[in-house]
């Protein structure tokens, strides 16, 4: 059993889909293990560090994929990289596959065998596997660093003997796993930090980490979570109120950061450029959506710009900003669901078909594209 790990080679992505510690584990389950030499170079991670744990260096990708049963990466293969893919290798990955159909029917078509980690079924065997989760937590927590890098003056009341500095007021848009970490995070730094969210129990989750939650609190509120655990589309009627209520309050708040995402949905727009008008000077806004076309109006794709004296940031990969910390992560729930896919006796892979993980993530099989969610497309 083979399995390599090629460097990423997207711009702007220095994360890699294993670490020596997760090196160290596949090896123990019976695996060759090749990592291509200088893709842990972004997340501080030497050739080194790599062959002391046991791992082969090669130095191309296509000498690591070589005779590959099984393939970790970070972002799915691109194109033209499918060449150097053995046909029948699993590729596990965040495969980002809404609006990139033709990817998808490239790697089904190159013979691989895909899965789409950010797929994987939110139950509770899950947890450690759950890649959505472990980047979205950094990416909350790095917002609000990025926010503080851009916001000019102190985040904490401070009290001295020239006069007090009054805290900030931190207004997070969206309470999923970035923005509770958002929350947490400012309210760390000793900002006064409000939020609010779609979702009824997100209000519990908000107030129990000491944040004021806003919200219109109606009938369409309380039904506003699907049962997976995400939010529903609103009513135009709901996203009125919503949006009056939101404009009122963030003229009184120093940073906004914004996290609001639906699977496979372009982010829906929060904050237009009227209401970044009505905020105070040096104000701040950090949009998290910005990839997927940004809550906020004006926000542009991996730059900060200020529309009048409020700077907008859009920072692109923002887990990866933190790159060190988000490959352990990630590396961390590959590992968990590569475990589920070898035989431990016979040390080799063994993937059950009808396991509930692989039937949810495998995204194309056979030369197919073979996910629910993209039923045809290998034929349109």
């Amino acid at each position: 059993m083979k399995i390599s790990v090629p460097a990423e080679t997207e711009q702007n992505e220095p994360r890699v889909a294993a670490t020596p510690e997760t090196v160290k584990k596949l090896i123990g389950l019976g695996a060759e293990v090749s990592v291509q030499t200088k893709a842990g170079l972004g997340s501080r991670i030497l050739d080194d560090a790599y062959a002391d744990a046991g791992a082969r260096i090669a130095k191309t990708a296509t000498t690591t994929l070589k005779d590959a049963d099984l393939i970790l990466k970070v972002r799915r293969p691109a194109p033209s990289e499918l060449s150097a893919y053995p046909k029948g290798a699993l590729v596990v990955a965040s495969m980002d596959p809404f609006g990139h159909e033709d990817d998808v029917k490239a790697m089904a078509e190159a013979g691989i065998v895909a899965f789409a980690m950010e797929f994987m079924p939110r139950i509770t065997r899950a947890q450690v596997m759950d890649v959505l989760s472990s980047q979205a937590n950094l990416a909350g927590y790095q917002a609000v660093m990025d926010a503080g890098v851009e916001f000019d003056r102190a985040l904490p009341m401070m009290m001295t003997a020239a006069g007090t500095v009054p805290a900030a007021r931190v207004f997070v848009m969206g309470a999923g796993v970035a923005g509770l970490q958002a929350i947490a995070t400012a309210r760390r730094l000793g900002a006064v930090v409000s939020a609010t969210d779609v979702r009824p129990a997100a209000k519990e989750q908000v107030e129990s980490l000491g944040a004021k939650f806003v919200a219109v609190e109606d009938e369409e509120f309380k039904q506003a979570e699907t049962a997976a655990g995400y939010a529903k589309p609103m009513s135009a009627e709901y996203q009125a109120k919503q949006a009056e209520l939101v404009a009122e309050h963030i003229t009184k708040q120093d940073i906004v950061i914004t996290t609001a995402l639906i699977p496979g949905r372009p982010a829906p727009r929060l904050i237009t450029k009227a209401m970044v008008g009505t905020m105070r000077p040096g104000s701040v806004v950090v949009d998290l959506a910005v990839e997927r076309g940004g809550n906020v109006e004006g926000a542009e794709a991996g730059k900060v710009v200020a529309v009048g004296d409020v700077k907008i940031v859009g920072h692109l990969n923002v887990p990866g900003r933190i790159a060190t910390s988000a490959s352990s992560l990630y590396a961390r729930n590959l590992y968990a669901f590569i475990e589920t896919l070898v035989d431990k006796e016979a040390k080799a892979l063994a993937v059950d078909w009808d396991d509930e993980l692989v039937k949810a993530t495998v995204l194309t099989r056979d030369g197919a594209i073979v996910h629910e969610a993209f039923a045809g497309e290998e034929k349109s």
